[in-house]
């Protein structure tokens, strides 16, 4: 049963993100799709952020999320996650992952986990309240899921058309959710938004420069990543993702998004370093 009453099927993503436990702090994941020529970032750094988690005890969700995209990842093989148990204090949880192909490390990843408290709390005001969630009515739809060549996604996505945008406009909104129902374990929600977080994060700094994704004349590529969650969400429900390039300089580009529950709650901030590097002629 989805955020609106309606039943929707089973979440690919629950199966992506089933681990499989191969030892103390270590476990094993696998690629949707093996089609593609290499694994899509999302999903390495959701399955990163599982196996963090898994070593953490439930009363302390994940706050933040630093990583690095270190080598290609192969789908056609499993990924092993190694997990140190960093430090675990009074308050916080820190725990390092690398995932690995071959034995080669090809995604780092540090997260912070944070036992509840009360504090002061505060909010810039939202600037998109003109935004609405896609038509309740829908829900008897097929999912509109993304895709890139032959690789789908477990996201919906609906894109919103900024009114008197720019189509130079180095920023790009759209609404999100999981393709199906997820369990009530608000890791797997975290986990979901993380791997959705990347998917055309980069592409907002395309439009100042006339390029597609698609149209083969760039290379793209994530480097790095960082997220921040500030309060609880369902990632089945839909999520207002709102992203923007400040800047784009030596082949690199800088994006960031905020996260938006229908209610208008900034749930989670997004900071992405991209490979922006032009394909030359031939």
């Amino acid at each position: 049963m989805d955020a609106r009453g309606g039943q929707r099927p089973a979440s690919g993503m629950v199966s992506l993100l089933a681990l499989e436990e191969i030892g103390s702090g270590i476990f094993r994941g696998v690629s949707q799709d093996v089609s593609t020529i290499r694994v899509f970032g999302g999903q390495v750094a959701a399955q990163s952020l599982v196996a963090a988690g898994r070593t953490v005890g439930s009363g302390r969700p994940v706050h933040s999320l630093h990583a690095y995209f270190l080598l290609p990842g192969d789908p056609a093989l499993p990924i092993v996650y190694e997990v140190e148990r960093t430090r675990d204090g009074r308050s916080f949880s820190t725990r390092r992952v690398v995932a690995t192909q071959r034995g080669k490390v090809i995604f780092s990843l540090s997260a912070s986990f944070h036992r509840p408290e009360e504090g002061p709390a505060h909010q810039a005001p939202w600037a998109l309240s003109a935004a609405r969630p896609p038509d309740p009515g829908d829900a008897g739809e097929e999912p509109a899921r993304t895709s890139g060549g032959n690789h789908s996604f477990p996201i919906e996505v609906r894109q919103v058309r900024a009114p008197l945008a720019s189509p130079a406009d180095p920023r790009q909104q759209s609404w999100i959710r999981a393709d199906g129902a997820l369990p009530d374990d608000p890791l797997i929600h975290v986990c979901v938004l993380a791997y959705a977080s990347d998917l055309g994060l980069l592409a907002a700094a395309l439009p100042p420069h006339g390029l597609s994704p698609f149209s083969g004349e760039v290379t793209m590529a994530s480097l790095d990543h960082a997220m921040w969650f500030h309060r609880p969400f369902r990632a089945d429900d839909w999520l207002y993702y709102a992203n923007e390039s400040p800047v784009a300089s030596g082949a690199r580009a800088l994006a960031r998004g905020e996260v938006y529950d229908r209610a208008g709650r900034l749930v989670a901030s997004v900071v992405q370093e991209g490979l922006l590097r032009l394909v030359g002629p031939g």
